[in-house]
């Protein structure tokens, strides 16, 4: 267990790091709850794009998220999409200007990427702890890869989801679903 201290300076770290890396998202053409919104639609699978999935994953209400969707589809970085199925059914995917926005790697992602890959995987390692424990604590989900789900099973064509009984293209499986099960049993 940290002692106290431990703890503030943790909380106080990845409370500046999360304000140093809004304030640069402001310098843009979004808010920093609609550029995470865009990158989350960028990176998620087609089973992970509806308005609820992106409240769940900002940690949000959907009214809120909703807001923000709107914003996004305004701007032409988003586009919507009702399912054939189900004309109640909305799924955002991201347009080639949304695509274009996100190019440029962040002050953030470049001093991540200059880290050792040691220090980058324990980085990495610690952060994932962090939020799955919170995650689990909450109620929420996980939001991970397909790959790392514990329905996801490897095929040469991309892999199946056995929770959604559907094929994935290899796309899919690297991109965040809003199903995601941890393969790896996790005990807070």
């Amino acid at each position: 267990m940290f002692a106290p201290t431990d703890t503030q300076t943790i909380r106080d770290l990845i409370d500046r790091l999360t304000r140093l890396a809004a304030a640069e998202e402001w310098n843009g053409p979004l808010n920093p709850s609609q550029f995470a919104a865009l990158n989350y639609l960028a990176r998620a699978n087609r089973f992970s794009r509806a308005p609820s999935h992106v409240a769940d994953f900002l940690a949000t209400t959907r009214g809120t998220a909703s807001q923000t969707l709107k914003a996004l589809s305004r701007k032409e970085l988003i586009a919507e999409t009702r399912s054939d199925e189900d004309k109640r059914s909305i799924r955002y995917d991201v347009t080639r200007a949304g695509r274009d926005l996100l190019q440029d790697p962040s002050s953030l992602e470049n001093v991540i990427d200059a880290l050792p890959p040691n220090v980058a995987a324990s980085l990495a390692s610690s952060l994932k702890a962090l939020v799955l424990t919170m995650l689990h604590q909450r109620g929420g989900r996980s939001f991970g890869l397909c790959s790392t789900c514990r329905h996801h099973e490897a095929r040469e064509t991309g892999g199946y989801c056995k929770l959604l009984n559907v094929p994935l293209s290899p796309v899919d499986a690297a991109q965040l679903c809003h199903e995601h099960t941890p393969a790896e049993s996790h005990q807070p």
